[in-house]
C-alpha cells in the first residue's frame, strides 16, 4: 500500500497535473492509494492489458512465434522482427488522434500498397 502511494506521488510530481483516468492491473492497494493521492475525481479503471501498449504492439510478432515454438536462432528472430515491422508501417493506414476511418477506406488503404509491393516482386 505504501508503495503505491509512492508511485503515485512520483507519478503526480513528475507530469504534474492529475490524470482523469487511471488503469491498473487490479493490485488490491490501488484504488485506495489512487483516490488517497491523486482525488476521488479520478476514474480507476482495471485491466491486465490496457495499460500496457508494448505488449499490443508485438502481438503479431507473438502471434508468429507461439506457433513455431521459438524462432530458433537470434539472426532469424532479428530478420523476421525486422520485415514485420517494415511490412507493418507499410500497410498500417495512417489517421489522426479518434478519427474514424471506415472499412471500405481502411480496405481501399490496404490494398493500394499491396498492389504496389506485388507489383514490384514481379518485377524484381
Amino acid at each position: 500500500m505504501d508503495a503505491a502511494r509512492r508511485f503515485f506521488r512520483h507519478a503526480l510530481q513528475v507530469v504534474g497535473r492529475i490524470p482523469e483516468k487511471v488503469t491498473t492491473d487490479g493490485h488490491d492497494s490501488y484504488p485506495h492509494a489512487i483516490r488517497e493521492t491523486l482525488g476521488v475525481a479520478v476514474v480507476h479503471r482495471c485491466s491486465r492489458y490496457m495499460n500496457n501498449r508494448i505488449e499490443q504492439d508485438h502481438r503479431g510478432i507473438k502471434g508468429r512465434y507461439h506457433p513455431m515454438r521459438g524462432f530458433g536462432t537470434f539472426d532469424s528472430a532479428a530478420r523476421f522482427c525486422s520485415a514485420h515491422d517494415e511490412l507493418r508501417d507499410y500497410f498500417r493506414h495512417r489517421t489522426r488522434m479518434d478519427e474514424v476511418v471506415p472499412l471500405g477506406v481502411q480496405r481501399e488503404q490496404f490494398r493500394a500498397p499491396s498492389a504496389e509491393l506485388r507489383a514490384r516482386l514481379k518485377a524484381a
